[in-house]
């Protein structure tokens, strides 16, 4: 098996490799990467949007950038300048950013399918002085003008594609190629690259002030941190998530490509894995409810990230898709921060999230901030150089994640005697049943595992009697028919592997969840959805459906 030959080849240690990441220099500011990339890889190709046929070598890459830099400069837009970036996953979003980070320039990532109210709260809250969409993007961002919900004029928006009646700029025009490029101010590691919104699982987005130091060292320490070589890298989410930029880093590091995809997509995901030789991704493990492919374990992945992939799944996946599937860790706020090495498949389906990675320190505390005993649960923190600035305009809430260089992510954790750190659930994501704490995600784990179920989400419903109960909401396998024997089977499940006061009595099933931008599940906007938590749901302890709904 590919993986059996990946795992015998020799490396380092991890706690070497660290080490070595940690000492040796890094670059100056995003050019002096984009230049020592073109100047060691030239007429190598850095990516491939392979469904649109963008292709485009480095030495073309530095070229296009400096020209871009140069035509922002030409217009105002200079170092400190708040840009938001609106487009679709086309080769314009990589190059405006890499030009706004030679500049010194502050991107804003806004996704293409928000409403008016949406681009509003992202422009108003990072104080957008610029715009750049595409033509087919940009009839949105009109309608949020012109209710007066976003005050960039029409000459402040630079344009890919179409035409430009209201003088908005045109952004090839602004990409003529340039052979070289020199920033009028000094760029550092300490300055803003980017305000990027967090996803917005438990709450409004919030503006992350993220330096070039943050991306930096976030595309050396993916690149490097297994002491492997990555050629062939796969970006499958859009560019206004943080996954793509890391991910273009990190294949600048590598001096490798980086194939893109035009969006997600878990049915053709282990076919781009084999038509392009992908040897290094992000893997989905929602793919476990996707019907099998003949091609499944046909590709050369030597490693493929997976993040919150229940316990019980994770080995199967990688015998299904013949890979080294490993648990990483990482957050908006703080970059990677944890990682499972390669040479430690042991920790397949322990539920281990691994061991910090370079630049990153982790511990555990307790409600006073204290560091448990080793085994005990509590809050993660991690503090390291290049983690986020602050939440922008939001000192309330920076304060509350910050504080004497350690952010906490409010995600509950223990950690082992080998070193090894394992995730239980959200602080805030606790169901309080009677005088029971139970975190949704060690219900969510063992539900997962049922026969027939693709994803759930496990919520606190309120009870008169117990303050809150707990509901799961499925999603089916594809090809999944819902009958009594199926849900019974769920419920064994559920009865097998959780106290009896855990098991949840509530079930209601779903064609799909609402997601956030990164394709995690909503939570707030399924609890939202549902003005009657118990309608449509089969009821455990009566044993039927409740009014509305039926097996």
């Amino acid at each position: 098996m590919w993986k059996d030959e990946v795992l015998a080849q020799p490396v380092v240690g991890y706690d070497e490799r660290r080490r070595r990441i940690e000492a040796e220099p890094l670059p100056d500011n995003i050019g002096a990467l984009i230049d020592a990339a073109a100047d060691a890889a030239g007429d190598r190709l850095l990516w491939n949007f392979f469904e649109s046929g963008e292709t485009i070598t480095y030495a073309d890459m530095r070229r296009t950038v400096n020209g871009l830099a140069a035509g922002f400069l030409a217009i105002g837009i200079r170092k400190g300048t708040h840009v938001g970036v609106m487009l679709p996953n086309i080769a314009a979003f990589p190059l405006t950013w890499l030009a706004l980070g030679r500049i010194g320039a502050v991107m804003l990532p806004i996704n293409p399918g928000y409403t008016p109210r949406e681009i509003a709260h992202v422009m108003q809250v990072a104080e957008a002085e610029w715009v750049v969409t595409h033509a087919s993007t940009r009839a949105t961002l009109d309608q949020a003008h012109a209710e007066g919900l976003v005050s960039v004029p029409p000459e402040r928006m630079i344009v890919v594609g179409g035409d430009m009646p209201d003088g908005a700029r045109d952004w090839h025009a602004l990409a003529a190629p340039a052979d070289s490029f020199t920033a009028p101010e000094p760029v550092g590691h300490g300055d803003l690259l980017n305000i990027q919104f967090t996803s917005g699982t438990s709450g409004f987005p919030k503006g992350c002030m993220l330096s070039q130091r943050y991306w930096i060292s976030a595309g050396k320490v993916n690149a490097f941190r297994d002491g492997r070589v990555y050629q062939r890298i796969l970006a499958s989410t859009p560019f206004f998530y943080m996954d793509p930029q890391w991910l273009l880093l990190m294949t600048m590091y590598q001096r490798g490509t980086l194939f893109v995809a035009a969006r997600q997509s878990t049915s053709r995901f282990s076919f781009w894995l084999k038509e392009f030789g992908i040897e290094f991704c992000l893997l989905p493990w929602v793919l476990h409810g996707i019907a099998a492919q003949p091609h499944d374990a046909d590709n050369k992945v030597v490693r493929a990230n997976i993040y919150g992939c229940p316990r019980d799944l994770h080995e199967a996946l990688e015998t299904r898709f013949d890979l080294n599937a490993r648990e990483a860790f990482g957050m908006t706020e703080v970059g990677p921060a944890m990682f499972a090495p390669v040479e430690r498949p042991d920790k397949v389906g322990s539920g281990s999230c691994g061991v910090p990675c370079p630049f990153r320190q982790c511990r555990i505390v307790d409600e006073a901030g204290n560091p448990v005993q080793q085994g005990a649960i509590g809050e993660l923190q991690i503090s390291g150089p290049g983690i986020m600035l602050g939440y922008y305009n939001n000192p309330e809430a920076t304060a509350e994640v910050l504080r004497d260089g350690w952010f906490s992510t409010g995600d509950l954790f223990r950690q082992d005697e080998d070193g090894f750190f394992y995730i239980v659930g959200r602080k805030k994501d606790m169901i309080r049943r009677s005088a029971e704490n139970i975190a949704a995600r060690e219900v969510e784990t063992v539900l997962a595992a049922a026969p027939g179920v693709a994803e759930v989400a496990v919520v606190g419903v309120p009870d008169p009697l117990r303050g809150e109960e707990v509901k799961a909401y499925l999603k089916l396998k594809e090809g999944q028919g819902l009958d009594q024997a199926l849900l019974d089977s769920v419920i064994a499940t559920a009865q097998a592997g959780l106290a009896a006061f855990k098991v949840p009595r509530f079930y209601a099933f779903v064609a799909d969840f609402p997601r956030t931008a990164s394709l995690k599940i909503s939570k707030p906007q399924l609890k939202a959805g549902d003005t009657n938590p118990r309608a449509g749901a089969y009821d455990r302890t009566i044993a039927a459906w409740i009014e509305g709904a039926g097996a």
